[in-house]
């Protein structure tokens, strides 16, 4: 398809000079079906719609950075090359435990190119180990009892939008105990691809939290409806 766009452009410019009084537009303007870096900053979410207890967070990481998709120790993916980033961040903290939710949306020049960044990040979910154990770290800026984690891949839909999630359970060790669920969703439409990564923390318990799977979808459901 890439390869007969331009003698495509040619044909249609010549048409153009024929009936130009027609009112033929240039080959040359905007595609209207791009999605712009100024429509996804206005369809996320921002804390006062999220809940009363949200606020944006007093450090946020480099927008440039990928969140974690497989969890444990490692260490986030690459921003595929050749997106314009867009990112924005929210929390609920409070004494019992918290909440998280980053919005990154990659905007690429291209549908072509959307499609491929997705892919590569694809490939870094699937090389996600289903299982893994950590041992407990105290650093200087982190303090965290051993857990076990577990990931799993899903295909995702959310109307025009489509890719996959990563969903992640965390279980501390019962010496201090805990869980933390996180939802890690790459959807893709047109020339963008959206990763929203959700996540709840609960301090002294080792239930998950019984809301989790709604909740993620819906704040997902929320910003793709806004884009359509």
């Amino acid at each position: 398809m890439l390869q007969t766009a331009r003698p495509l452009r040619a044909v249609l410019g010549a048409a153009c000079a024929l009936v130009l009084a027609a009112g033929c537009s240039s080959s040359d303007d905007p595609d209207e079906s791009l999605i712009t870096a100024t429509t996804m900053r206005g369809a996320f979410l921002q804390p006062t719609e999220i809940g009363p207890a949200w606020a944006a967070p007093e450090e946020s990481a480099s927008p440039q950075q990928m969140v974690s998709f497989c969890g444990g120790t490692s260490t986030p993916p690459q921003t595929p090359p050749g997106a314009e980033v867009v990112t924005s961040s929210a929390a609920d903290e409070g004494e019992k435990g918290a909440q998280t939710l980053h919005q990154t949306a990659l905007v690429f020049a291209d549908e072509a190119s959307a499609k491929a960044g997705q892919e590569l990040l694809r490939v870094v979910a699937d090389q996600c180990p289903p299982s893994a154990s950590v041992a407990a770290a105290q650093t200087a800026d982190r303090n965290e009892p051993a857990y076990t984690e577990t990931a799993e891949v899903r295909d995702l839909n959310e109307g025009a939008w489509s890719g996959f999630v990563i969903v992640r359970h965390k279980l501390y060790e019962s010496e201090h105990p805990g869980t933390a669920d996180t939802a890690v969703s790459v959807l893709r439409t047109r020339n963008v691809v959206l990763v929203g990564t959700y996540a709840i923390y609960r301090l002294e318990n080792s239930t998950p939290s019984p809301g989790f799977e709604a909740d993620w979808q819906r704040l997902v459901g929320s910003v793709v409806q806004r884009v359509g």
